[in-house]
């Protein structure tokens, strides 16, 4: 990029910018800051003079940014944010609220999360809409620096590994996270399976056909970590990318599958299906709320945030109360 003067940078252009990479589309953009589709195309032009690099192509029916307005944006919107919320950091009053919030979870969460959550809502914020999408990654961090979702909800192990790593040497990481609860998975296999109905050995595992959840689509999960540990592989002859597909499928074959104890219940087969504990240690499954640090200032963001936090602990079963200890005469 060329020197850069920023006495004489106008601001406004990094509006204006900011908004072309949101939409990656003139046309919305310009209706979004309420000016004409020329205006914010000459904006753009005398950005590119003073920053030396084209920004943006033509591309299908919007723009493709180069690799020097991608490596831009985040410093731009993160300025142009945090002066947005110190000049005008509004309050959210979740009763008169319209706000849209755009979330992202696998089916299994959806099935723990959605119906705590939606009873919440109705009571303490009918004007507040949700959309879920389905999670088809295990780093949303993408989805959430674009801005396509406000959270995302799922199990993260790289990435929380990753930005435990980045604190260490920044103080204010681009991501935080918060922990909503701990999952259990259990072997699930059909009624009339041969292994169904008594415990399950760990040769029998190895040796039998695997069905596993992937969001990646790769053939390797984290009981394949685990039996790599202690020197043994599974088969798995199919993945799938939702939990509900792979109940679905092994209540039908002799498939074993590994799924969250609690969705079982939830998929409406559960008669269909056998549940076994798994015949060796996994790692902790940990799911976590995941969101960009420009929304954590942000009222509604944290409301959302809380909101959430307390539809998980809703959502999870009751603790057995403890037998009073016998007294001795």
């Amino acid at each position: 990029m060329n020197q850069l003067n920023f006495r004489t940078l106008d601001l406004n252009l990094l509006r204006v910018f900011d908004e072309v990479m949101t939409e990656r589309n003139l046309t919305r953009a310009a209706s979004n800051l309420a000016m004409t589709q020329p205006a914010v195309s000459n904006a753009l032009r005398r950005l590119r003079e003073v920053l030396g690099d084209e920004l943006v192509r033509r591309a299908g029916y919007g723009v493709e940014p180069t690799a020097a307005a991608l490596a831009l944006w985040p410093t731009v919107r993160d300025a142009l944010h945090m002066l947005r919320e110190s000049l005008a950091p509004g309050t959210f009053d979740p009763l008169s609220a319209r706000n849209a919030f755009v979330l992202a979870m696998a089916d299994a969460t959806a099935a723990k999360l959605i119906p705590a959550l939606m009873d919440l809502l109705e009571s303490e914020a009918p004007g507040v809409n949700l959309r879920v999408l389905p999670l088809t990654t295990r780093d949303p961090r993408g989805l959430l620096e674009s801005g396509t979702v406000d959270l995302a909800i799922g199990h993260f192990p790289g990435v929380l590994a990753e930005l435990g790593a980045l604190h260490l040497q920044e103080n204010n990481p681009h991501f935080h996270h918060q922990r909503l609860y701990d999952g259990e998975y259990v072997v699930v296999m059909r009624r009339g399976h041969p292994l169904a109905g008594k415990p399950l050995s760990l040769d029998d595992y190895c040796a039998a056909r695997h069905l596993l959840v992937s969001f990646s689509g790769r053939p390797f999960g984290f009981v394949d970590e685990a039996l790599t540990a202690v020197s043994r592989q599974r088969r798995v002859v199919l993945t799938v990318n939702q939990f509900f597909t792979a109940g679905r499928v092994v209540a039908t074959t002799d498939l074993l599958t590994v799924l969250p104890r609690h969705f079982v219940g939830a998929t409406g087969m559960e008669h269909e299906l056998a549940l076994c504990e798994l015949p060796l240690q996994v790692a902790a499954v940990h799911v976590d709320a995941l969101w960009h640090r420009q929304a954590t200032q942000n009222t509604a963001h944290h409301w959302l945030r809380d909101t959430v936090a307390r539809a998980a602990r809703s959502s999870e079963p009751a603790a057995k109360p403890k037998r009073a200890a016998r007294k001795t005469p």
